[in-house]
């Protein structure tokens, strides 16, 4: 019989953290944005969808060379209006309304540049619904947004579509606002959940909540870890709330790129604290301080809707609401198991090995994020 192969921590660490990796293509998630506007029986749309989206699905760089020029778009502009188009419907209780692309053009949000296409759709009668079928990348990329903007006689209505919720009918009356403070409830939660870097540096500020500061020795008090895990997870809250908020109003809105290189930084020396020292005691105000960054990654999604100011303002309490729920699921999945385990030989290789591979992985995106460079091929 062949020797059998022993399942170390850091193999599973290394494991845990490629699965992490695999679908993060990049920090932030992928989401178009699509906006109606209806007066009486005729609809006028833009939609705005991601060109490194496109160029996954259905193929943009022609020459390979990892960049898109003018010219390779708008040669693909006939198959990107076919591929988006025929994955949208829009129709109301009598028939279908059908949509005309009027023009193409490319825009640049903060994380990049997009394909926006300028459409119509006529229907049969007066709309006091609109019926909506969404469907963009449904079959490749699980964890799609389509964030929905519906004007009508002054108000404002916003949906969330996602693959497991393709179709959804909004009224022209008054918009339904708990349905959309809801929606952002979960869309903030679930973008803490697939946000990993967000979650490394969480648990990177996690790990060593179970250790007495004095000795680094196991804490003898889960109070005492409770009472440290809520400082963190406090000084972190706030200072995220600040700058998410000041985003998402478009009070400050720092350039994408300087924000995610920054974020990788922050995940970079949270990971390194843990094996030297470099922030003795000073946990939670280094969660203050690297919060106030992470805010602005939060703010991303919110900040490119263009919301009206009372929409936006109901979207992103509910949206700063979920990334709190989220990230409480973390640390009470968390905290329990670490001090279960404080006393174990599995723990002390989880804070060291898991420290340093968490360390390694956001070097790299560090690097990727900050010279712009494609390293991984994730």
């Amino acid at each position: 019989m062949g020797r059998r192969a022993r399942w170390t921590p850091w193999a599973a660490l290394l494991a845990l953290l490629c699965g992490l990796a695999a679908p993060a293509r990049a920090h932030k998630p992928s989401d178009s944005y699509l906006t109606l506007d209806v007066r009486g029986s005729h609809i006028t749309g833009q939609w705005d969808i991601a060109l490194r989206d496109l160029d996954f699905a259905i193929g943009l760089d022609a020459d390979a060379d990892g960049r898109l020029t003018w010219d390779e778009v708008r040669a693909r502009h006939p198959a990107i209006a076919a591929y988006a188009l025929g994955r949208l419907a829009l129709s109301s209780a009598q028939a279908g309304c059908p949509v005309r692309l009027r023009e193409q053009l490319i825009e640049r949000h903060t994380d990049g540049a997009y394909s926006v296409l300028r459409f119509d759709a006529d229907c049969a009668a007066p709309l006091d619904a609109v019926d909506i079928a969404y469907r963009l990348f449904a079959d490749i990329d699980p964890q799609h947004k389509g964030l929905l903007q519906l004007r009508h006689g002054g108000a404002t209505s916003t949906a969330i579509f996602s693959p497991e919720r393709p179709r959804q009918s909004l009224a022209l009356a008054a918009p339904d606002r708990l349905g959309q403070f809801a929606a952002y409830v979960r869309h903030g939660a679930w973008h803490i959940w697939i946000g990993y870097d967000h979650i490394l540096f969480l648990l990177s500020l996690l790990l060593p909540a179970v250790l007495a500061p004095a000795t680094a020795r196991p804490s003898d008090s889960f109070r005492d870890s409770l009472v440290d895990v809520c400082k963190v997870v406090t000084a972190f809250t706030l200072a995220h709330s600040l700058t998410l908020s000041l985003a998402s109003l478009s009070l400050l809105t720092p350039p994408s790129r300087w924000v995610e290189t920054a974020i990788a930084a922050s995940v970079v020396l949270a990971a390194l604290n843990n094996l030297l020292p470099l922030f003795r005691g000073r946990r939670p105000l280094v969660a203050f301080a690297f919060g106030l960054v992470h805010g602005f990654g939060f703010a991303g999604v919110l900040a490119d809707l263009g919301l009206g100011q009372a929409s936006l303002l109901a979207s992103l309490l509910g949206f700063n609401l979920g990334v709190e729920l989220g990230q409480l699921a973390i640390v009470a999945a968390f905290l329990p198991l670490a001090y279960l385990l404080r006393h174990t030989w599995f723990y002390r290789q989880l804070l060291g090995a898991g420290s340093t591979l968490i360390a390694l992985l956001a070097t790299v995106w560090l690097v990727e994020r900050a010279l712009d460079l494609k390293l991984l091929p994730l």
